[in-house]
């Protein structure tokens, strides 16, 4: 019987919930996604401001 890769299938499972997401919620889908863009950017920002007062140049 041959080895069962759990990471393939739980990739699988990942994408068939995401695609399944979009297409019964689109809207809040969409809001997932801004919203985690949004965590990110501000994640660099305050990442750039952080180094930028470290280093003194604000």
């Amino acid at each position: 019987m041959d080895k069962i890769n759990f990471k393939s299938i739980l990739k699988f499972l990942l994408f068939a919930f995401l695609i399944y997401a979009i297409f019964s919620s689109p809207g809040q889908s969409a809001d997932v996604v801004r919203s985690i863009g949004n965590v990110l950017r501000n994640a660099v920002t305050n990442l750039g401001e952080f180094f930028d007062a470290l280093l003194g140049k604000s």
